[in-house]
């Protein structure tokens, strides 16, 4: 990069709440390292399914080792802790999530900002579709010699939720998971206070939810795969049930509704969008070692992702489900039974169809993910059933989370470039065939 690129980077504006986002999270990273002093307990867990308002009514604060591990990737440094993970007997073939959070463990615990994490009161671990969740944490557990509470989440093998599948996760919620809370911080489970996070939860969600859908409109002012990554960040982290989760979300709203209104694209790593040329829906995960990069080979040829599934492994909002403080151990079962990742693959399927028709995409991608197996399990298949519902092309991508090696930047832009082309040539032919 040339000095003149990297200045006019620098001088791009960033809009107030990517910096806000950027505060809260260094923030949350700071209590975590000053936790002890400030007399906060911790518990380790994941972000699908997570039990946010839960732990915070406890006055616990969340760590989200899959958020450690995609903040290192972003920074540069999950390269070295996957190595030594190896080096440590880790395959390659293991989640590189885990192994960079492994690899950190074992470099001293400090966090992507650069401040030690504390070692975990409680190991919460949520089990919403993903068996790597339970290994994981059995290497966390054999490194820590910390308590786990496991909450067993019924998947979805059928696309629907029963009330026998509500009432077995409210079951351990009250007999499991409230118990080891209450163990761990010495406090009284207090009902009225969870009921107060969760209504502002609930507040956060619908601000949330308007953001997303505002991509149906021509041009998108969002990203809602690349610009989404910094919209989930508080609800799916560590603010859910806050008011900073409410004040966040309420002047991200305004933000876009200011682009709706001039009529505006996203904002990229360059800066407003030019000319929205193609509209996408993405399947997977992104790459994080080279995350930038990624977004760019997207803007730079006019590509607006409109939406995403990424966007809904920590809830899946669109569908009406909000968290409900009149029912509250309910509400955050069924929030736990709803996460993309719960989902069965029939219903996957319909949801990225339903995106394609609903935002008026021009086709859709998938980017297979080589040690994620909750997302790359029947892409494939998934990518030849929307193609026949929609009409519209599908194109697959490959690279990894948090491991530089597997990340092709040559080869994931020539199929991207391939595909957009593609897509152009249809277009004329549609066009010819009209005339």
């Amino acid at each position: 990069m040339n000095d003149a690129r990297g200045a006019s980077r620098d001088a791009i504006p960033k809009e107030p709440s990517m910096a806000r986002q950027k505060e809260m999270l260094g923030a949350h990273y700071h209590r975590l390292a000053h936790a002890t002093e400030l007399g906060l307990r911790s518990a380790y867990t994941f972000v699908p399914g997570n039990l946010t308002e839960l732990l915070l009514s406890f006055d616990v604060l969340p760590v989200l080792p899959e958020i450690n591990a995609l903040q290192s990737a972003m920074r540069g440094k999950s390269a070295d802790f996957i190595a030594l993970a190896e080096k440590l007997g880790q395959s390659e073939d293991v989640c590189t999530y885990v192994k960079c959070d492994y690899g950190m463990l074992k470099s001293g615990n400090v966090g992507p900002t650069g401040e030690r994490l504390p070692r975990p009161d409680l190991l919460l671990l949520s089990y919403t579709g993903c068996f790597t969740f339970m290994k994981w944490f059995e290497l966390l557990k054999q490194e820590y010699r910390a308590p786990v509470a496991m909450l067993h989440v019924p998947y979805q093998g059928d696309g629907r939720v029963t009330a026998e599948m509500r009432d077995y996760v409210v079951k351990q919620l009250r007999k499991v998971v409230i118990p080891a809370l209450e163990k761990v911080t010495g406090r009284r489970y207090d009902e009225d206070r969870l009921k107060e996070l969760l209504a502002r939860s609930a507040q956060a969600e619908e601000d949330f939810v308007w953001v997303l859908r505002s991509a149906r409109h021509r041009p998108s002012p969002i990203d809602a795969y690349f610009g989404g990554v910094y919209y989930i960040g508080p609800i799916f982290t560590a603010f859910r049930g806050t008011q900073e989760a409410v004040d966040y979300y309420r002047i991200l709203r305004g933000e876009v509704e200011a682009r709706l209104a001039a009529g505006a694209g996203p904002i990229t790593p360059e800066g407003p969008l030019g000319p929205e040329r193609y509209r996408l829906v993405v399947e997977g995960p992104p790459n994080w070692t080279s995350f930038r990069d990624f977004w760019r080979m997207f803007s730079d040829e006019g590509a607006v992702v409109v939406a995403s599934t990424y966007t809904k492994v920590g809830g899946v909002y669109e569908d009406g489900f909000r968290h409900d403080p009149s029912r509250p151990l309910e509400s955050l079962a069924e929030y736990c039974l709803g996460c993309y990742t719960n989902l069965d693959l029939p219903s996957r399927t319909a949801k990225i169809a339903r995106y394609v028709q609903e935002f008026d995409a021009d086709g859709f991608l998938v980017h297979s993910v080589k040690s994620c197996d909750s997302f790359s399990a029947g892409q494939l298949v998934i990518l030849r059933e929307v193609e026949r519902r929609t009409g519209k092309a599908g194109a697959f991508l490959e690279s990894d989370l948090v491991d530089a090696r597997y990340f092709s930047a040559s080869n994931v832009k020539n199929r991207l470039e391939s595909y957009l082309q593609m897509i152009e040539q249809q277009r004329r032919g549609a066009v010819s065939c009209a005339s």
